[in-house]
Parts: C-alpha cells; sequence; structure tokens
C-alpha cells in the first residue's frame, strides 16, 4: 500500500512514470517504514520538542546538508503550522536564534549532522543545561538520525534521477 504523500519522491519530484520511482518501490516495506517514520518524528505525541521545535531542527539539518528540497518541504510545514517567519529566516541563514534553548539544539543539530564524533557528552550536557529532558534529547537525536538518512536518500535518488535524465 503506497501512501498518497511521500515526503522523499516530493522532495526528489520522483512519479510513477520515472523509472528510480519504480526502482524504489521494489522495496515498498523501505518506502513505507521511511515515510511512517518521518510522520512519527513529527507527530505531536512526541513530547518534549513542540512540532516547531522539530521542524525547526530539520530545516536547519537540510539547510547543514545542503538539501534544498527537503528544506522547502519543511520551510512549508513550518509556515502551515504558523512559524514565526523571522525565526524561519534565522535558521535559514544559520544566524541564532533569540530563543537559548532552540539555540541550543541548533547547535546540537549541526554537530550531529557534520561531526558526529562532535555529539559527546559535553554536546549533550549543554541540552539538559539549557531545560530539555532526557527524553526530549533521545526524541531528537532519533529525528536527527532519521534526518540524516532521509538527506541521504534522496541525495541517492537525486543522483539516479539525474542519471537518468541524462541517458
Amino acid at each position: 500500500m503506497t501512501n498518497t504523500f511521500d515526503v522523499i519522491d516530493t522532495a526528489v519530484a520522483l512519479a510513477p512514470d520515472h523509472p528510480t520511482w519504480a526502482l524504489r518501490r521494489q522495496r515498498e516495506k523501505v518506502v513505507a517504514a521511511t515515510q511512517a517514520s518521518h510522520d512519527a518524528m513529527f507527530s505531536p505525541a512526541v513530547e518534549g520538542l513542540t512540532v516547531q521545535e522539530r521542524l525547526l531542527v530539520a530545516l536547519h539539518a537540510c539547510r547543514v546538508s545542503k538539501a534544498h528540497s527537503l528544506a522547502a518541504h519543511y520551510r512549508e510545514r513550518l509556515v502551515a503550522e504558523g512559524a514565526d517567519s523571522g525565526l524561519i529566516a534565522a535558521v535559514e541563514s544559520g544566524g541564532p536564534v533569540p530563543d537559548a534553548r532552540l539555540q541550543a539544539v541548533l547547535v546540537f543539530t549541526g554537530k550531529l549532522i557534520e561531526r558526529p564524533i562532535d555529539g559527546d557528552r559535553a554536546a549533550v550536557q549543554s541540552l539538559a543545561d539549557s531545560g530539555l529532558s532526557t527524553p526530549a534529547i533521545v526524541a531528537m537525536s532519533q529525528l536527527i538520525a532519521f534526518l540524516s538518512y532521509q538527506i541521504r536518500v534522496a541525495a541517492g535518488l537525486k543522483a539516479l534521477a539525474a542519471v537518468e535524465a541524462s541517458a
């Protein structure tokens, strides 16, 4: 069963008439599990971080990774959630944000995306010092790991689609 909306298909601009779309569907369980993981990561039921905070983390991770089409998805979600446009702009530019807790979250996100080895005890302690609970830190770390996976899958599929288009 295929979801009617798939973030990766949308970000890569895959459609049923593309060979890369068909190739991806050879492992339909993976496609469904990836989208289900995305949906779970941004569920309002996740405690400790608001949906907007998680979307800002995603936008920042995509910006750092230069995953522009995925960043566009997260920007659209932030706008739909009613996020402050100045805050979105600050995250998109890589500038500081006025909230110290969110700033600590974004710094940690950048560390895990760019140099995961820097996500050490001191980095985790900075999150606790900024007021995040242990469950919130775990949820955020899971989100960042998922985003890293999502960004890489989209990049790989974009590369395949580009080869298709040039053939």
